[in-house]
């Protein structure tokens, strides 16, 4: 069983964050939540290509978590060879790509670039320029609505999901940035106001799972064309990626005032939806305490990453800040459990929910509440890593 080195993560972590010497002097007798659940990570499973899985997959959320823990990579280079391992096991020398082809058209496995991108900053590689670049061959060429947004997958054709928004738009910001092609700025600030504009529920202020153009699926309102619920996790995943591509977005950007209104207005209805009793929000959020509704760790954690980083950045007021420090406190009481050694668990995590396919899903209520949970899904445990690390915690 491995065992934790508590003093010189201890000492690495105070170094580490110097600036937030106050916060730091409460934290010498105990492990920062993003070092703990790094730890437990890296004793359930020795590579991140074989967490929770028996087979390789070049993934979406095995990337973003690999991209969390390698954010803690100077307290320990344990934490950073730990994405770098994933990724050199797929990426080639010659920027080819094992386990992903292009004719798939589908977004989530784009996502992956951003822990390419990542790891050509820090190493100059060369088949991670080039590993970039076979992905941004696919958003070149990727199917879109007629109204020029990017379809989730080929399989969902004229539909966007709210979680594609995550999967290509920072990526693609960072590639902007690094590269010198600004052009990706523009497709970037297009397609996350092209989804709000077709997703958000002008009563509520919130925005729904997904959108139909075509209007064909069972799961859409047929004159909206919008899917019938407001899912936590897919307004997590468009959270998070405002304020990853904001990061990335020159200060000059004709769209960047746009984005951070967006960021404010979504915000305050999320905050309206905001469990009273403990700060959390629930997997179907605007039905909290109906029936099988539940307090759902992914999505809460990546609302908390959110709140905490636009409040930082002063994109967003710095009460978020506090709203953010609040609720990851109540995530740990409510959903994580500790055991002896010190490994933790994160409960309340949604497998998985999608809209259409085969076998059909409806996304109809019962559909959202009875879908499985996981205790430690990499949907939810790398977003709480990132959220303690914007928090400190």
């Amino acid at each position: 069983m491995r065992a934790f080195s508590i003093i010189f993560l201890i000492v690495a972590l105070i170094g580490c964050n110097s600036k937030n010497t106050k916060q730091n002097s409460a934290k010498t007798t105990e492990l920062l939540w993003s070092v703990k659940f790094a730890e437990t990570v890296l004793h359930e499973a020795d590579s991140l290509i074989y967490y929770k899985r028996d087979n390789p997959k070049f993934e979406y959320d095995f990337a973003f978590l690999g991209d969390a823990i390698y954010k803690l990579k100077d307290i320990d280079p344990k934490y950073g060879a730990y994405l770098k391992g994933y990724i050199d096991f797929f990426v080639n020398e010659d920027g080819s790509i094992d386990e992903y082809k292009i004719s798939d058209y589908n977004i989530d496995r784009v996502r992956p670039g951003n822990s390419i991108i990542t790891l050509y900053q820090d190493y100059g590689d060369e088949k991670y320029r080039l590993g970039a670049e076979t992905l941004v061959e696919q958003m070149k060429s990727h199917p879109r609505t007629n109204s020029g947004g990017f379809w989730h997958k080929k399989i969902y054709p004229y539909q966007m999901w709210l979680d594609g928004l995550y999967m290509a738009s920072p990526f693609l910001s960072r590639y902007a940035k690094e590269f010198n092609q600004p052009q990706w700025f523009d497709e970037v600030t297009f397609q996350l106001q092209e989804v709000y504009k077709h997703t958000l529920d002008e009563n509520t202020g919130l925005v729904y799972h997904a959108w139909d153009e075509s209007r064909e699926q069972r799961w859409c309102n047929k004159e909206t064309g919008q899917s019938k619920h407001f899912w936590s996790r897919a307004t997590g995943w468009y959270m998070m990626a405002l304020v990853d591509v904001l990061e990335n977005l020159p200060e000059d950007h004709k769209d960047r005032e746009t984005l951070i209104t967006i960021l404010n207005d979504l915000s305050a209805a999320i905050l309206k939806v905001q469990d009273a009793e403990t700060g959390l929000w629930y997997q179907v959020m605007d039905r909290g305490g109906e029936d099988r509704n539940y307090l759902e760790a992914s999505g809460s954690a990546m609302f908390i990453y959110a709140f905490a980083k636009g409040a930082k950045n002063n994109w967003l007021q710095q009460d978020y800040f506090d709203i953010a420090d609040k609720a990851f406190d109540s995530l740990v009481e409510n959903l994580v459990t500790e055991d002896e050694n010190g490994f933790v668990t994160l409960t309340n995590t949604c497998g998985s929910c999608g809209l259409g396919g085969n076998p059909y899903r409806e996304a109809d209520y019962n559909y959202y509440v009875t879908e499985k949970k996981v205790d430690n899904d990499q949907k939810g445990v790398a977003p709480l890593i990132v959220a303690a690390i914007e928090l400190n915690k």
